[in-house]
C-alpha cells in the first residue's frame, strides 16, 4: 500500500494542533503527537524538521481555518467581534493554541501567515478610517487590539467568575455592543 504524504501531513497537523493546544510548545511531546497521528516520530522530523517548525505549521494551518470561519470586515467591527466571540466559544482549543503562541513565541521569527493577516486588517481599518466609516480616535493597531481583546474577554476570566457570568447570548451581546460603541467613536 502506497503512502499518502498529504494525508499523513494532515493527520500530523491535526494531532499536533490538539497536543499544542493542550500543553503548549514546551509541554507538547512528539511521542504523543506521533501516536495520535498513527505514525512514527521520524515522519514528524522528515516532514517538519523540528517541534518548533511543527508548531509553526500547525499554527499556520489554524490561522487559515480561522480566516475562513471568521471573516474580517472593517466596516462591521461589531459583526466581526460577534463572529470572533462565537468562534472561540465553539473552539476553546483554538483560543488556547493562540494563547500558547503568544506566550511561547514572543522572540521567535514571525509566522508569515500571521504577519499577512495582521497587515491586511490594519490596512482595511486605515481605509475605513479614511473613508469616515470608523473614528480615528485610535490608530488601526490600537483599534484592532481593543476589538480582539473585547471579543475574547470572557474567555480570559478566572474560572471562579463562571457562576457570575451571564449566559452565552448575553455575553455575546455585550461584546457586540461594546465594540459597536468603540467603533462609533
Amino acid at each position: 500500500m502506497a503512502r499518502d504524504a498529504d494525508r499523513t501531513r494532515r493527520r500530523l497537523l491535526a494531532a499536533a494542533t490538539g497536543e499544542f493546544a493542550a500543553f503548549g510548545i514546551a509541554g507538547a511531546r512528539i511521542d504523543r503527537i506521533a501516536a495520535a497521528a498513527g505514525c512514527n516520530k521520524a515522519m514528524i522530523y522528515a516532514y517538519f524538521g523540528s517541534k518548533d517548525q511543527l508548531f509553526g505549521a500547525a499554527f499556520t494551518a489554524h490561522v487559515a481555518g480561522y480566516l475562513e470561519q471568521v471573516p474580517f470586515v472593517a466596516a462591521d467591527l461589531p459583526g466581526y467581534a460577534g463572529r470572533l466571540f462565537d468562534y472561540f466559544e465553539d473552539h476553546p482549543a483554538a483560543l488556547r493554541l493562540s494563547i500558547w503562541y503568544r506566550l511561547e513565541r514572543p522572540q521567535a521569527a514571525p509566522l508569515q501567515a500571521v504577519v499577512e493577516v495582521n497587515q491586511s486588517r490594519l490596512d482595511q481599518l486605515a481605509r475605513a478610517q479614511r473613508a469616515g466609516l470608523l473614528p480615528a480616535r485610535y490608530d488601526p493597531a490600537e483599534l484592532l487590539a481593543l476589538v480582539q481583546s473585547v471579543s475574547t474577554a470572557w474567555a480570559s476570566m478566572n474560572p471562579e467568575f463562571g457562576q457570575a457570568a451571564p449566559d452565552r447570548g448575553r455575553r455575546r451581546a455585550t461584546v457586540v455592543d461594546a465594540v459597536a460603541r468603540l467603533a462609533a467613536g
